[in-house]
């Protein structure tokens, strides 16, 4: 059985700079980057909220998607986020008390 997979979005801030990412767990990624344990891109341009994510069956659709992505303008994952999260609020509380 494969693992799941999660696409997801950190920002510095509202309108600030994304990231799009892909993992198979969640609540431990968003964590380190949260924590600035990862050096990267996260970590350098201060990107710790949570503000979009997406559930996938299999951690290969996820990467396909995470892929397709980041091929977006920046003004398609805006539009993305302010779909799922109007307010941009940080969701890691939301999927740790999931």
């Amino acid at each position: 059985m494969e693992k799941p997979g999660y696409v997801y979005s950190m920002a510095s801030q509202r309108n600030g700079t994304i990231y799009v990412g892909v993992t198979s767990d969640l609540v431990r990624r968003v964590h380190q980057q949260r924590s600035a344990m990862i050096d990267g891109f996260t970590k350098t341009h201060d990107c710790k909220r949570l503000v979009w994510y997406e559930a996938h069956d299999g951690i290969e659709a996820a990467r396909q998607r995470e892929l397709q992505m980041k091929k977006w303008k920046r003004s398609w994952k805006l539009r993305e986020i302010e779909g799922f999260n109007p307010d941009w609020d940080d969701l890691f509380d939301r999927i740790v008390e999931a």
